[in-house]
């Protein structure tokens, strides 16, 4: 068992530690002439390779583009080892997989362990977890944090606040206690890479999204 723990831990770390953001505006960032130039999105912004930094190098679309990606890896980790691993162990090497694939995007071993914050990968995995409740929770919780955003046009606050709010309601709806404790320590990974958003919310300093 622990064998199979620890594979399945590397399996959906290298899965989560493909770098999405930091492809995605080097093959394809353009300067004002319009020509490629190969931007380093670690260069700008907030210095990391999710989403929300690829919308302030390359507009919405591409924002889009790499949430979405970044989705999907966690959802191809959870679905590989549901259709691999026995069902006797299926709920704790879920777990592992969830936690390890947003280990890998976060600290992607490709970009010296400098990666983003979660946020993305941590949805499509918990999407995945727990079907069809973790359906339910999940786009409840995207709608949490569509409202916190639009409210208050802090895309920081809106993403801390929403995947506070996924193990409460996995503990409400009598999720598996690893899918439980699993959800809330992606939910407290989230707040500390968050940790510089955190002081620039309480001085008054992190950048809104803009309308």
């Amino acid at each position: 068992m622990i064998r199979t723990i620890i594979l399945w831990g590397i399996i959906s770390y290298l899965i989560g530690s493909f770098p999405t953001g930091y492809v995605v505006t080097k093959l394809f960032h353009k300067d004002e002439n319009g020509k490629r130039d190969g931007l380093d999105i670690r260069s700008i912004g907030s210095g990391a390779i999710g989403a929300t930094n690829v919308g302030r190098a390359m507009g919405p679309v591409w924002s889009w583009f790499t949430a979405i990606v970044d989705m999907l890896k966690g959802a191809f980790a959870l679905l590989l080892a549901a259709h691999i691993v026995p069902a006797e162990d299926a709920n704790i090497i879920a777990a592992v997989s969830a936690l390890a694939v947003v280990i890998g995007h976060n600290y992607p071993v490709w970009l010296k362990f400098k990666g983003g914050k979660g946020v993305a990968t941590t949805y499509g995995t918990l999407f995945f977890i727990w079907p069809y409740k973790s359906f339910a929770v999940v786009l409840l919780c995207g709608a949490i944090w569509y409202v916190i955003r639009g409210v208050t046009r802090y895309v920081s606050l809106a993403s801390m606040l929403s995947l506070i709010a996924i193990p409460i309601c996995f503990a409400i709806l009598g999720a598996p206690k690893e899918f439980t404790i699993m959800a809330g320590i992606l939910a407290a990974l989230c707040v500390f890479r968050h940790r510089t958003n955190i002081v620039r919310l309480i001085q008054g300093k992190e950048n809104k999204f803009s309308k």
